[in-house]
């Protein structure tokens, strides 16, 4: 895996109650990629629109873990673990949240150039069951060449 790297993020959330109302997010960006001590480390910037500055985002990859912590407008540390609920708040101009992931399936998979992640999870916010989430990222080369929106 080289330095400069393409991320692409989609997420889904599925309403408890209107599951009909499902609108994925989706970003893809530039980001710079290392590993050390066998865990890999994603970092890339994202603009609020609306708001002066920026979020700085970092991604650690391990091989049962999702960890992700936004740094700047918004300020977050999240943690996915496989059948472990994990509580942080959530704080943006608007205010704090409390938020509780509770990650069902974690999975990674590895190649020389590329890195697939599939997180599905429970999401609370002040500990009420908001909507079951997922989250999907593929990590691959600039290099590479084959990069593909799926």
């Amino acid at each position: 895996m080289t330095k400069d790297v393409l991320l692409s993020i989609s997420g889904l959330q599925f309403a408890a109650r209107d599951e009909e109302d499902v609108e994925p997010v989706e970003v893809i960006t530039a980001g710079d990629y290392y590993k050390k001590n066998g865990k890999h480390y994603i970092m890339y910037d994202e603009v609020m629109e609306g708001f002066d500055g920026n979020t700085r985002n970092i991604i650690k990859l391990t091989d049962e873990s999702l960890d992700i912590t936004k740094k700047g407008v918004s300020n977050v540390h999240m943690i996915f673990e496989k059948n472990r609920k994990n509580v942080s708040y959530y704080n943006t101009p608007f205010g704090s949240l409390l938020i509780g992931i509770d990650a069902k399936s974690v999975d990674i998979a590895e190649t020389e150039d590329n890195i697939d992640v599939k997180v599905k999870y429970n999401l609370e916010v002040n500990y009420e069951h908001l909507a079951d989430c997922s989250i999907t990222m593929n990590i691959k080369s600039k290099e590479a060449g084959n990069f593909t929106l799926s």
